[in-house]
């Protein structure tokens, strides 16, 4: 029977994660009708797209799609909560049969078809460009107060890297990012998507396996360690949002760091086969066989 390299198992890993166009296409039907809601009550300059969806580093079944409501500053209050609250009553009001909650910095409206059907909307208020042109804006911070972000900079940041790269940096990311979902880890993905580029500027090449398993070790001996925004917009960047789920991520991430030598390490003996077992518990099953059949 046919078997695959773990080179093999991680593209076809990733052709697995990458979502399709129906996924795509349902997360965007919602647009034009957040869009028009607000715009009646808020007097919306832009919807956008912002977040992994955006950035292509979102994952099939898996990732939801962020938006970033530019809306003018006398329409927001000072308190970032009491802005959250309204945006959340304004649109359950319009979406009446859907689950419309606060998840801060975000406005949560889940659709019902999957974690891929839940649009997150970010109230944003747009406060002046960076010495590269591009928009910056506050954010809810989680606190009631605002915080910096401008997801056109993090982007080029995220898409210089991965050019320089080979285009490899985006899968590698994905690859990380699927590990979260699949393993339920309480690991914010605007962090990970930040630290693993941050890991990755002073490498002239990425193979997945090798990377991978480094990226998972350095996450662990730094104990998951804020790290300051590498474009200076955002500020320090946390991993969890509170002491109790950052535990949680550390004990998943130690028992993925020891899961990812292993495999590392059946592979430089010679044993394919045992490596793609512990890439399979790294990702909870969800890794391609060692065999093509499967």
């Amino acid at each position: 029977m046919p078997t695959r390299t773990v080179e093999q198992g991680f593209k076809a890993f990733h052709t697995r994660i990458t979502p399709n166009g129906y996924q795509s296409g349902k997360a965007a039907s919602h647009k034009s009708s957040i869009t028009s809601r607000l715009e009646a009550y808020y007097d919306l300059n832009q919807l956008f797209y912002s977040g992994s969806a955006n950035n292509g580093t979102n994952i099939s079944n898996l990732s939801d799609v962020d938006f970033f409501a530019s809306i003018p500053t006398n329409k927001l209050k000072q308190n970032s909560a009491t802005s959250l609250r309204e945006i959340k009553e304004c649109l359950q009001d319009r979406f009446k049969s859907t689950h419309v909650y606060v998840d801060s910095p975000a406005v949560v409206l889940d659709f019902g078809s999957g974690d891929w059907d839940t649009a997150e909307v970010i109230p944003a208020d747009y406060t002046g460009k960076t010495n590269k042109d591009r928009n910056i804006y506050d954010i809810p911070d989680g606190n009631g107060g605002w915080m910096k972000s401008s997801p056109s900079t993090h982007n080029a940041y995220v898409t210089y890297h991965n050019n320089r790269l080979g285009k490899k940096l985006k899968p590698l990311i994905r690859f990380v990012k699927a590990w979260k979902y699949y393993c339920e880890v309480p690991i914010s993905s605007f962090y990970l998507e930040l630290r693993v580029t941050k890991l990755m500027e002073t490498e002239s090449s990425i193979i997945y396996d090798i990377d991978l398993n480094s990226i998972l070790q350095k996450l662990k001996s730094s104990n998951l360690a804020a790290i300051q925004d590498p474009e200076g917009i955002s500020g320090l960047i946390y991993p969890c949002s509170s002491d109790a789920t950052k535990i949680t991520a550390l004990s998943k991430l130690n028992t993925a760091a020891t899961r990812s030598q292993n495999a590392r390490d059946a592979e430089s003996s010679g044993d394919v086969r045992k490596a793609f077992e512990w890439w399979d518990k790294v990702f909870a099953y969800n890794f391609p066989s060692y065999y093509y059949s499967n």
